[in-house]
C-alpha cells in the first residue's frame, strides 16, 4: 500500500475518535515523523507513516529516539491494520 493511503486512513481514523492527526513539518529539522496525532483529553503521538514494507532512515530513526527520550510515544506505521492500534496506545498513555 502507498504511504498517502496509509497516512489517509490514519487521519480518517483519528477523526472518528474526535481528534485530528496533523501533518508534521519542522522547516528547521529534517527526519521528524509525518503526523501529530492528538486525541482528547491531551493525548499526543508522533506517526512516522511509510509504505507498506518500508524502513525509517537513520535520521528519522534518531528523531524517534530523539522525542521518545522526551516522554513521547512514536510510531512507525506502514499498514492500515495497525492504525486502531496505535490509536489505543496512545489514548492510553
Amino acid at each position: 500500500m502507498l504511504e498517502k493511503d496509509v497516512e489517509a486512513e490514519l487521519v480518517k481514523k483519528a477523526k472518528k475518535r474526535g481528534g485530528q492527526a496533523f501533518k508534521f513539518i519542522s522547516p528547521a529539522v529534517n527526519g521528524v515523523p509525518d503526523r501529530l496525532v492528538l486525541l482528547p483529553k491531551g493525548k499526543v503521538g508522533f506517526v512516522e507513516v511509510k509504505a507498506s514494507n518500508k524502513k525509517m532512515r537513520p535520521l528519522q530513526i534518531k528523531r524517534k529516539k530523539q522525542l521518545e527520550s522526551l516522554g513521547f510515544l512514536v510510531y512507525c506505521l506502514d499498514d492500515p491494520k495497525d492504525i486502531g492500534g496505535v490509536l489505543d496506545e496512545i489514548q492510553a498513555q
